[in-house]
């Protein structure tokens, strides 16, 4: 865009822009749309079709015009926004948004409860040791300690992290299966510069591959229909598995996969879910995978929903280990492979997320932000 051909400045008007930097940002939106903008939402998204597969990702930037009063509140926050999307840019990651919500004053109970935690996990969190001394510290301090404490609790109840060797990928169709497969498989040869294949398999069920095939010629990784070697073809090298969907209402169908993987000796069992989901498909599908033997879980489309917090339920009581969170469309990343420390940073506020606002002699203020979306 040229800077001698400003925008339309109308208070309200909306414009979307699609740059590489922050500074790329600043620029455009100080050159076209002048001083009295404000930036509402500021994410990394992917360039389209193969050539995105190797190309870096830019910054969608929605900006506001807004009446000249509100520009001095905005405009720290709006630098700070776009700065720290730039940096994880520049570092090829994706991360889950902090909580950017104003939430009124009011007990914690009653603010944890509308950023969407279960009420199994209140109950608990309210039994702790913790409770009592977080109910006596400012609301803003204190939900940054629950913040920490449920990153610990989460910690402590996951397995040591393994590294995959030969791992299937399972789910009920629709879940992103094998778009998961492949950010995976994108990590793992890009960022960890490992080698390996991929074994595709149906049993008497369609099991399309989708763009998997294409994906793994893209990174020069074998794709192989079963009957095929299911052994790493080196000792460091890996064999990840693509299987036909679960079945919830017919178990029997199941049956072949079970067996699949017991004679074959697959051990490492991902099991895929669509955090989109209602909580009775999450929990059906949980149970289903856990009677396959999953050892780690995957969840997918949370770049749907707008409240994480039920997935702290399976992030602390669960038995499966946490594979990363799936966050957006993308096969090469849009990834959180640390899920506590994602599903925290929505819905709870970090140290330096907070906003506190009091007269010189209050020091007990507690305005802070949390992610109270419904």
């Amino acid at each position: 865009m040229s800077s001698q051909n400003p925008l339309p400045t109308a208070p309200g008007a909306c414009f979307r822009f699609i740059v590489a930097t922050a500074e790329d940002a600043a620029r455009v939106i100080r050159d076209q749309l002048g001083e009295n903008a404000r930036v509402l939402s500021v994410r990394t998204v992917a360039p389209g079709g193969m050539l995105g597969l190797f190309s870096s990702p830019k910054l969608e930037v929605i900006a506001q015009i807004v009446a000249p009063e509100t520009t001095a509140e905005t405009e720290p926050r709006v630098t700070t926004n776009l700065a720290a999307t730039d940096e994880s840019n520049r570092h090829g990651r994706v991360r889950a948004p902090r909580s950017s919500l104003r939430a009124p004053q009011g007990d914690l109970s009653t603010l944890l409860r509308r950023a969407g935690f279960p009420e199994m996990l209140l109950s608990r969190l309210q039994e702790s040791a913790e409770w009592p001394r977080l109910k006596e510290m400012p609301l803003h301090r204190a939900l940054v300690e629950t913040g920490t404490y449920l990153r610990n609790l989460a910690g402590k109840s996951r397995r040591t992290n393994t590294v995959l060797t030969r791992a299937a990928f399972l789910g009920t169709p629709g879940v992103g299966r094998t778009t998961a497969l492949c950010k995976w498989l994108a990590l793992e040869v890009f960022r960890r510069a490992r080698i390996g294949h991929v074994v595709t398999a149906e049993f008497e069920r369609p099991n399309s591959p989708g763009h998997l095939p294409v994906f793994c010629e893209a990174l020069g990784v074998p794709l192989a229909h079963f009957p095929a070697s299911t052994q790493p073809a080196t000792p460091e090298a890996f064999v990840y598995f693509d299987l036909p969907g679960l079945s919830l209402r017919q178990p029997a169908e199941n049956e072949l996969l079970r067996r699949f993987l017991d004679e074959e000796r697959i051990e490492q069992r991902v099991l895929v879910l669509n955090a989109a989901y209602d909580h009775a498909a999450l929990r059906a599908s949980y149970g289903l995978g856990r009677s396959l033997g999953a050892t780690h879980v995957v969840f997918t489309h949370l770049d749907e929903i707008t409240q994480w917090g039920r997935l702290w339920d399976y992030l602390i009581e669960g038995e499966l280990e946490p594979l990363f969170l799936g966050t957006g469309p993308s096969l090469t990343g849009d990834l959180e492979l640390d899920a506590a420390d994602a599903v925290a940073r929505r819905t709870l506020p970090a140290p330096e997320n907070i906003l506190v606002t009091a007269d010189a002699d209050d020091d007990t203020a507690d305005s802070t932000t949390l992610n109270t979306a419904a």
